[in-house]
């Protein structure tokens, strides 16, 4: 088995080795994020979801996307349906820290004034 890895590696072109780099680089960045939901989690000793696991999400996502497309996978292209998900819930936390924006700044604005 090591050999057919070793023939494998040594058959494999640079733009395939960029792609293979690009597609493994997708895969830590997508499995890192539940490291990281974790360390959270325990550090709050509550159950939570930052913002780092939607970014590390949505990146992770759209290299293995992107790793799909050029193998054309339509196993890995399906499986990355979640992209769009996590897109949407980082446009939702934008929002919710754009709506309180104003409320932080007022209450600042009050403390100097007082």
């Amino acid at each position: 088995m090591l050999a057919k890895l070793t023939a494998w590696w040594a058959a494999l072109s640079p733009a395939e080795v960029l792609w293979l780099s690009v597609g493994l680089t997708g895969q830590a960045l997508f499995s890192a994020r539940w490291l990281v939901q974790w360390l959270v989690t325990e550090k709050s000793r509550r159950s939570t979801m930052p913002d780092t696991f939607w970014y590390l999400s949505l990146l992770g996502g759209l290299l293995v996307l992107a790793y799909g497309l050029h193998r054309l996978d339509p196993v890995i292209i399906l499986g990355q349906f979640g992209v769009m998900i996590y897109a949407r819930n980082l446009f939702f936390i934008r929002r919710e820290k754009q709506a309180s924006a104003p409320d932080a700044e007022a209450g600042a604005s009050v403390g100097r004034s007082a």
